[in-house]
């Protein structure tokens, strides 16, 4: 099987290369990180107009109309730098999710507007009891007259504070654990008897609870159509976590490409008994080790993004819990190991091996850890 690149996919990832050593360095990311809305502003224009907030945005809409793959470039390039922004949230999952079950007026609306950067849109769908659980939705819309009333309380939304439009989940009809009966809603960030409970989570992002309390809404923010929706919304929503899984797949390999080259260029660097550490056989062998489990969950994170799209729906569970059980493994193995080599320094806030094993860290335990992936794959043989 031919792995390479074609030469556009091969100038995307350069292009956001070279953004990143020059406009999104270590320094840069720690002050937009520290900063009260933990995100810019300015970053996100300059990536709509490299282009890369259009790139699951059909040409028709004004966006570029590519695929999973060029996100997975896109995303271990961000993965390196640690991009605080919301691209996965918005860009990927949001834009995916609009573009596959909003109407024809909304799409027209709303799509070039995410690619733009005019506007951010992000999915709020997991809750408390959820445990990954993508069925389990507590949170209810009622239809009275012309329109709903959604109560509900939705858990560790990413970029919730950022976004200008939350896509949110509720249950029209069935029970907490039925697959029929979920409707999406979208609803402004400002909107009456909606409540944000915003915290910064370990990696430095940004997430939020959101909390519903008899917030009334039109009709016409119930998407897709009515007969879909009255069945459920709940395979678009998992098409397009599917999809923001296999970037996250890639936004890992990315960080353990950039920890294990900085745990490499450390080696040859610290000085003990006279020689670089690197010299040492047994920190050889760890190395060694690191690299493997690197290129296993590489060729993982491939398979996740050429399936993450496919409409047989056991073969794509399957290959993603696959991809993410096993870089889930390779997160805590590579990003343990790369501190313990550099030692105390490398739980250190000033070096950015710390930064990466927390991404790493976070990237395990979201979209289903690896004990909960490890249960769906045997579950879908």
């Amino acid at each position: 099987m031919d792995f390479s690149f074609s030469e556009e996919q091969q100038q995307l990832g350069d292009t956001l290369r070279r953004f990143v050593a020059r406009d999104y360095t270590f320094e840069k990311r720690k002050g937009i990180k520290d900063s009260a809305g933990g995100w810019s502003r300015e970053v996100w224009r300059t990536l709509a107009d490299i282009g890369v907030l259009a790139v699951n945005v059909p040409e028709e809409h004004g966006g570029l109309g590519y695929g999973p793959v060029e996100t997975m470039l896109v995303m271990n390039t961000f993965g390196a730098a640690l991009l605080v922004e919301p691209y996965l949230s918005s860009a990927v999952i949001a834009t995916t999710l609009i573009g596959d079950i909003g109407d024809e007026k909304l799409q027209a609306e709303l799509l070039p507007q995410l690619a733009a950067g005019d506007r951010i849109a992000v999915l709020a769908h997991f809750e408390p009891g959820s445990r990954f659980e993508t069925r389990h939705v507590e949170a209810t819309a009622r239809a009275i007259g012309d329109g709903y009333i959604l109560n509900g309380h939705k858990a560790v939304v990413l970029h919730a504070g950022a976004a200008d439009a939350l896509l949110v989940s509720a249950r029209t009809s069935g029970g907490a654990d039925d697959a029929d009966g979920i409707s999406l809603f979208l609803v402004p960030r400002v909107t009456p008897g909606m409540t944000l409970r915003e915290y910064p989570t370990l990696d430095g992002q940004r997430a939020a609870e959101v909390l519903l309390r008899e917030m009334s809404l039109p009709a016409s923010a119930r998407l897709g159509d009515a007969a879909l929706v009255s069945n459920s919304a709940l395979p678009a929503i998992e098409q397009a976590l599917d999809i923001g899984l296999a970037a996250l797949c890639a936004e890992a390999i990315g960080v353990m490409d950039a920890l294990i080259a900085a745990t490499v260029d450390y080696l040859k660097t610290r000085q003990q008994f006279g020689q670089p550490i690197g010299r040492f056989q047994a920190l050889q062998h760890r190395m060694a080790d690191m690299l493997l489990y690197r290129e296993q969950a590489r060729s993982m994170s491939y398979l996740a993004a050429m399936r993450c799209n496919s409409q047989d729906l056991r073969e794509r569970r399957r290959t993603l819990s696959a991809a993410k059980v096993t870089i889930g493994q390779a997160c805590r193995f590579i990003g343990q190991n790369a501190v313990q080599l550099h030692g105390g320094m490398g739980m250190s806030d000033e070096l950015n091996v710390s930064h990466w094993f927390k991404r790493l860290a976070m990237i395990e335990l979201s979209c289903g850890d690896t004990d909960t992936h490890l249960q769906r794959f045997i579950a879908n043989r």
